[in-house]
């Protein structure tokens, strides 16, 4: 019987994957794809893909910041994430967001959930709870339970306080929010943003006076 083979593409959409995941699964050895053509083309046997059981699915990473300026913070997250995969030898994958921990709609939890449910990962690595989402986090770790797919969280170094971080959500929001309000350039928006980043800064500097010396 003459093999089917598809292209990168449709492989990934099979998988429930991405072509850069596909290439980065050949440049380890885990998925080689069936033929390769000199300009560089992967074909990939259906048959083989379509054949893998529960055990090939990879680990998800899921790395989250709030805001632009933090991502150098997501590139850590990512490194962080991976390195811990690589060395328990997991295959693994990263799915990456930028937006507030109290947005629900967002490009990378979209593609987390639709892997849930469709069961097409083994387990769900963070670096700590809160990247997921700042509040509901526990359903979707009931929805993986149910799933039969693994939670691994990360303590590694210092998460910033739930009060730093929650503040950092809503000034996200509110910057979004005025700006469609009054405009990205105007002077109430400027100073509504002056203002929440004061807020900010008392809320760390009351967090730091509280702690014990």
């Amino acid at each position: 019987m003459k093999k089917r083979l598809v292209k990168i593409g449709e492989a990934a959409r099979l998988l429930g994957s991405t072509p850069g995941t596909l290439r980065k699964w050949e440049e380890t050895g885990e998925l080689v794809p069936t033929r390769k053509t000199k300009g560089g083309t992967r074909y990939y046997d259906v048959s083989m893909l379509l054949s893998s059981d529960e055990t090939d699915y990879p680990t998800v990473c899921y790395a989250r910041v709030s805001s632009h300026d933090q991502k150098a913070d997501l590139e850590r997250q990512q490194m962080m994430l991976e390195s811990y995969c690589a060395a328990r030898g997991w295959r693994s994958e990263t799915i990456k967001d930028l937006g507030s921990g109290l947005n629900y709609r967002k490009k990378g939890l979209d593609r987390l959930f639709e892997l849930i449910l469709r069961k097409k990962m083994k387990r769900l690595v963070l670096t700590h709870k809160d990247r997921l989402l700042r509040f509901g986090s526990e359903l979707v770790f009931a929805l993986c339970g149910l799933q039969g797919i693994e939670i691994v969280i990360i303590h590694q170094g210092e998460q910033p306080s739930f009060e730093e971080e929650l503040a950092e959500d809503v000034l996200e929001m509110i910057t979004v929010f005025s700006a469609r309000l009054y405009g990205s350039r105007s002077h109430k928006n400027k100073r509504l943003i002056e203002d929440m980043n004061r807020v900010i800064k008392n809320v760390s500097s009351t967090q730091d006076s509280s702690e014990p010396k």
